[in-house]
């Protein structure tokens, strides 16, 4: 048979290559498209202003009517492609209309201006992304006999060897992509369930948490086209049975935090998310009442309760930050299908907000 053909060695004349990334009509409808550039563009905000600004046809992804259906996408980060190489980039974008209003999707917009109010505070963020990897024809976990389940949790989580660690290679190359990317990647973990792994973005400050991690989820979705794996980031993909769900912990600090005295700040910052519990969880993720019920190391989604080293609770204060009397603390109620700009938003004007 003919072999497939060796593009990615061919020379591109000079030009450059830039997918530009954005989010469709609903929030996990990540789309992309590429254009040809006459000139290199540095990774990272530095040369975002010398990126073009783009449109697309709206009607197609339910964020325009057919007969005024252009959308503006707006370059916000600059990223290496790990997939074409070279000097061509991939680039983070948000949605506007031909007016200049920014899209009801467009997350991005808000939660920018938020850390830019609160930006003497140096907010920063770590956000552990948990998700599932699928068969692509029938939609049920890697490791589950098809049309049964796989043996009961204990041995997945960070677990070694066939049997155990489902997927490997389609997380080595996610890992690897995001670190030839420049995304803020810090490490990865096989989780509870089989086929179940988590990688970690951060620590990021203000409004690079919300655009490395939109960037990770894009980057393992190309990646998965390689293994002919679907990747889900339900918050309960099995719903039957003794199985973890998937979240995505996010761990939150400021200078007031990680100064002397940030234990007490800590406290008061409990005290406004409980005020403000049921706003974030209607927020922080479609179909999160399925998975925060009060088991598999989850808090019950009805009411909010913190405590150090509890991973049974809304929010866990880790045992380094209460001996030290300052540091971080970690929300554990964001569903894995939550969108990090709203819940980095959420966090800040919460927490360094008026009461």
């Amino acid at each position: 048979p003919q072999s497939k053909m060796d593009y990615q060695s061919l020379d591109q004349g000079g030009k450059i290559q830039a997918e530009y990334v954005w989010l469709g009509g609903s929030l996990w409808d990540i789309r992309s498209k590429c254009r040809t550039l006459d000139f290199k563009v540095k990774p990272g905000y530095e040369d975002i202003k010398k990126l073009p600004e783009w449109n697309y046809d709206g009607s197609s992804t339910n964020q325009a009517p057919g007969h005024n259906s252009e959308v503006m996408i707006r370059p916000c980060k600059v990223y290496r492609d790990p997939f074409r190489k070279g000097d061509n980039v991939i680039v983070i974008c948000d949605a506007y209309d031909n007016k200049g209003n920014p899209l009801p999707t467009n997350h991005r917009h808000a939660c920018a201006a938020a850390m830019e109010k609160y930006k003497a505070e140096e907010p920063w963020f770590g956000l552990e992304q948990e998700y599932t990897m699928l068969h692509s024809d029938v939609k049920w976990p890697l490791g589950f006999p098809k049309s049964g389940y796989a043996g009961p949790q204990g041995p997945y989580y960070c677990g070694v060897g066939t049997g155990n660690a489902i997927g490997r290679e389609l997380v080595e190359a996610h890992y690897r992509s995001c670190l030839y990317a420049g995304v803020n990647i810090s490490g990865i973990n096989a989780e509870v369930m089989p086929s179940q792994w988590e990688f970690q973005i951060g620590p990021c400050t203000g409004i690079e948490m919300g655009d490395d991690m939109w960037m990770a989820r894009y980057l393992m979705y190309r990646c998965s086209e390689f293994y002919n794996i679907r990747c889900s980031f339900a918050p309960k993909p099995i719903e039957e049975g003794d199985w973890n769900g998937a979240g995505c912990h996010s761990n939150f600090s400021t200078k007031g935090t990680r100064n002397e005295g940030g234990m007490a700040v800590i406290e008061k910052m409990m005290t406004k998310l409980e005020k403000n519990h049921k706003k974030h969880i209607l927020l922080y993720g479609e179909d999160n009442e399925k998975r925060l019920t009060g088991k598999h190391e989850t808090a019950s989604i009805e009411k909010f309760s913190f405590g150090v080293a509890d991973r049974g609770s809304s929010i866990r204060i880790p045992t380094g930050t209460k001996l030290e009397g300052k540091g971080y603390f970690e929300d554990r109620r964001p569903a894995a299908n939550c969108c990090p700009y709203i819940v980095t938003r959420l966090l800040v004007e919460t927490c360094l907000g008026e009461e």
